[in-house]
C-alpha cells in the first residue's frame, strides 16, 4: 500500500522533471539533455507483447507526424528488458507494417517507473500504470494522466491538451469545456477594478459576465 511518503515523492504538475539517465530503444539517453527545446510526451505501458499497449503504441506510431508538427518528442517506457522491446517492435512491424519509431525505455529495474509514479502498488507492484506526463521545453511537468492497466488512452485527447497546454502559453489564454483547435478561448479573469472596466466595456469579444469572456484567436 502506498504511504504519504511515497505519494509526496511522486512528481506532480509544475515540479521539474526528475532526471535519469536509462537505456532506450534508440540508445542510452539522459533525460535532461533529451529533446532540447521541444515538449516531450512521456508514457508508460504495463508490458509488451499485451493486447492493450500494442493498440496504444500503434496509436502514437501513427499519429507521430502530429506530434511532430507541435514540435513534441514521444518517450515510452515499460518494465521489459530492452530485448523484449526491441522483439516487440520488430514483431509489431512484421505483423501490422507500424513501427515504433521513438525511443522506449526499458527500466527492468524499475527506477524510472519509481521516480514518476508510474508503479502504483494498489494496481501493480510489477507492471506501470498507463501514466503520460507532458513536459514543456523548459522541462517541467504541465499535465498528468493515469489509467488503469485495463482502459487505454485515447489518442485525441491526449493531442488536445497538448494543442491545448501550447496554445495557452503562446496567447495567454485559459481554455474552456471541450476545447478544440479553432474555437474561442477565455481571457484570464480581471485582477483589477480598471481590468474590470475593460471587460465591461468590451464590444468584440463574447461576454458572459466580466469574469467569462470568450475571444477567437487571429
Amino acid at each position: 500500500m502506498e504511504t504519504q511518503e511515497t505519494l509526496n515523492t511522486m512528481p506532480r504538475i509544475g515540479d521539474i522533471a526528475p532526471d535519469f539517465e536509462a537505456v532506450t530503444t534508440k540508445g542510452t539517453i539522459k533525460f535532461s539533455d533529451f529533446a532540447k527545446d521541444k515538449w516531450i510526451v512521456m508514457f508508460s505501458h504495463p508490458a509488451d507483447f499485451t493486447p492493450v499497449c500494442t493498440t496504444e503504441m500503434t496509436g502514437f506510431a501513427n499519429r507521430k507526424n502530429e506530434f511532430d508538427a507541435l514540435n513534441t518528442e514521444l518517450i515510452g517506457l515499460s518494465i521489459d528488458s530492452i530485448h523484449s522491446h526491441l522483439a516487440w517492435v520488430n514483431n509489431v512491424k512484421e505483423k501490422t507494417g507500424v513501427y515504433f519509431d521513438f525511443p522506449i525505455i526499458a527500466d527492468i529495474d524499475m527506477k524510472v517507473s519509481k521516480l514518476y509514479g508510474m508503479l502504483q502498488p494498489n494496481e501493480s507492484e510489477t507492471a506501470a500504470v498507463r501514466a503520460v506526463f507532458f513536459i514543456d521545453p523548459g522541462k517541467k511537468i504541465r499535465l498528468i494522466m493515469y489509467y488503469p492497466l485495463n482502459v487505454g488512452r485515447n489518442m485525441n485527447e491526449i493531442l488536445r491538451v497538448l494543442n491545448a497546454l501550447q496554445t495557452s502559453d503562446k496567447f495567454n489564454v485559459a481554455m474552456p469545456l471541450d476545447w478544440e483547435k479553432g474555437d474561442k478561448v477565455i481571457v484570464p479573469p480581471p485582477k483589477t477594478l480598471n481590468e474590470m472596466q475593460e471587460r465591461l466595456d468590451d464590444k468584440e469579444n463574447e461576454r458572459i459576465d466580466f469574469y467569462l469572456i470568450k475571444k477567437e484567436l487571429k
